[in-house]
């Protein structure tokens, strides 16, 4: 699979704009990553609704979530 952005010499990051993105794990059948990522990304969703609301709980337990995924 070819790679649109520099990747760190250890291959755990990608680099976008200067800033590092964690790569998934290549050990990850397909399935179980996509499991994965879709609720990584349901929380950060959830994060930025809690923010839009300001309920500050809703947030830190959104965010205690993305750091879960």
């Amino acid at each position: 699979m070819p790679t649109r952005h520099p990747v760190t010499p250890d291959g755990r990051y990608f680099v976008v704009a200067g800033r590092l993105w964690r790569m998934s794990n290549p050990d990850l059948d397909p399935a179980t990553r996509q499991a994965l990522v879709d609720r990584l990304m349901r929380a950060r969703r959830a994060v930025g609704a809690a923010k839009k609301e300001g309920d500050a709980q809703a947030e830190r337990h959104a965010r205690d979530d993305v750091d879960a995924a």
